[in-house]
């Protein structure tokens, strides 16, 4: 099998290339990742050379191109069927989606507020219209999800679904959105992933600063 190369932003930023690395990386499924930083203000050119959206992250795989967060999850989870990236149970995988689909096209008003930022030292914010509504839907997913699992994620064992909402789990822990316990105890869960402790160190070791990235 041709190697995996996933292509994706600052790790310190880039909430949408965490959610495949994530994934990738939580199951065990091997792959390559190069980092091409957003480093111009009309952004990187080098992206536009791997990408045809001009965006990261994107998935190398032989001649095969594959962009978008869930689009690479969905293609990796029919490469390695026995990852773990889905719940195996039809109506749970089904849920499973239903989240990671929500979690793709909704939240704007907690995006566009409280922008991913793995090095940024834990402090609130003043709310933006909207915010506390995204917040209280995610809480209600987590607390549903993790009363069906029993945990420590949303499906039991680490899933594409968790991976969706990683940024967020970031989110909430560095604007101090939250004091519910039972998100406290599954953000814990996903902070201490081998995987996200990964990531972590990756970001908190790059020299690049997005100014508009750091509320």
């Amino acid at each position: 099998m041709d190697k995996l190369v996933l292509y994706v932003g600052n790790k310190n930023y880039s909430s949408w290339s965490l959610r495949p690395w994530i994934a990738l990386e939580a199951c065990g499924i091997p792959f390559e990742d190069v980092v091409i930083p957003f480093d111009f203000a009309a952004g990187n050119p080098k992206i536009k050379e791997v990408s045809p959206t001009g965006r990261v992250p994107v998935l190398h795989h032989g001649d095969v191109r594959v962009w978008e967060s869930l689009a690479i999850i969905e293609y990796a989870a029919e490469l390695f069927p026995d990852a773990g990236l889905w719940p195996k149970e039809p109506a749970e995988r089904a849920l499973a989606r239903s989240y990671a689909m929500e979690m793709l096209s909704g939240f704007r008003a907690l995006r566009g507020a409280c922008p991913m930022n793995i090095r940024r030292q834990k402090r609130g914010i003043p709310l933006q219209e909207g915010v506390q509504d995204d917040i209280d839907r995610i809480e209600t997913i987590w607390r549903e999800a993790i009363a069906r699992s029993g945990g420590p994620f949303l499906f039991g064992a680490f899933s594409a679904a968790d991976a969706m909402f990683a940024p967020v789990v970031n989110r909430l822990e560095i604007y101090d959105l939250t004091r519910n316990p039972v998100s406290l105890d599954y953000m814990d869960a996903v902070k201490t992933h081998p995987a996200y402790r990964k990531w972590q160190e990756a970001a908190i070791a790059e020299p690049w600063i997005v100014p508009e990235d750091e509320v």
